[in-house]
């Protein structure tokens, strides 16, 4: 008789641990979701005001990229006629515009955030520049920017020209220096460095002139500029004692 209430006691257990076992892993499972629902209670109103800023930061990016190329589009399309009269050599007209187009002026202080707005500060302090408003195109070039090797490095050197004609000599020689420096290439940058030579000459750095012409000759051998550098480096060489 004991055998058989022990054995019976048995299977009550066995009966009984599935539904326990069951019922542990259902609360377990509802525990997440209930958790859950008990921290949003608590911080529903930061959660709120999170979900809100992210949604407002979202629309506005959206809005901003919308924006943005509205305004390239505006601005190309107003840019054409200034380049147009750029290129004619009509300054005027290019910077300040003719009554039915704006100038290359209005289109860089308005559109400045696009690119061609970028555009026009460049071909606005080349223009001035041409005109001898050399202030005026200083301020424009310093304002523009670009990953084009060729572009940034001619604004570089524009900035130097401008910095020549005032008599900034060791200014000059700054951004002579970088645009020699800005993307070297075989086509321009002996260019660059005769210039950034003829203007430490200038400033009395006559070592520095020196090493620049030699620099030409010894990395841009078969470039326009040796013939040039060569009679520069004799000069100073002659000047230094050497």
């Amino acid at each position: 008789m004991a055998s058989n209430k022990e054995d019976q006691k048995t299977e009550e257990i066995i009966v009984k641990q599935p539904k326990e076992a069951s019922s542990a892993v259902s609360d377990f499972m509802e525990d997440p979701m209930a958790q859950a629902e008990d921290v949003y209670s608590k911080y529903k109103k930061p959660i709120n005001i999170a979900a809100t800023v992210f949604l407002l930061a979202v629309a506005a990016f959206v809005g901003w990229k919308y924006y943005i190329t509205t305004q390239e589009q505006e601005a190309q399309a107003q840019m054409f006629q200034s380049v147009y009269y750029f290129e004619a050599d009509s300054l005027s007209k290019a910077l300040n515009g003719d009554g039915n187009y704006p100038g290359l002026i209005e289109i860089a202080d308005s559109y400045g955030m696009t690119k061609a707005g970028n555009l026009a500060k460049f071909y606005s302090g080349l223009a001035l520049l041409k005109q001898g408003k050399f202030e005026e195109a200083e301020g424009y070039l310093k304002d523009f920017s670009s990953n084009d090797y060729l572009v940034q490095a001619r604004a570089y050197c524009l900035l130097g020209d401008i910095n020549m004609e005032l008599k900034k000599y060791d200014e000059a020689a700054k951004y002579y220096d970088k645009a020699s420096d800005y993307k070297p290439n075989k086509e321009f940058t002996p260019g660059y460095l005769i210039k950034l030579g003829l203007a430490q000459e200038k400033a009395n750095n006559l070592d520095g002139a020196l090493e620049t012409y030699s620099k030409i000759l010894e990395k841009y051998p078969n470039s326009m500029a040796v013939t040039e550098a060569k009679r520069c480096k004799g000069y100073v060489e002659a000047m230094l004692g050497k």
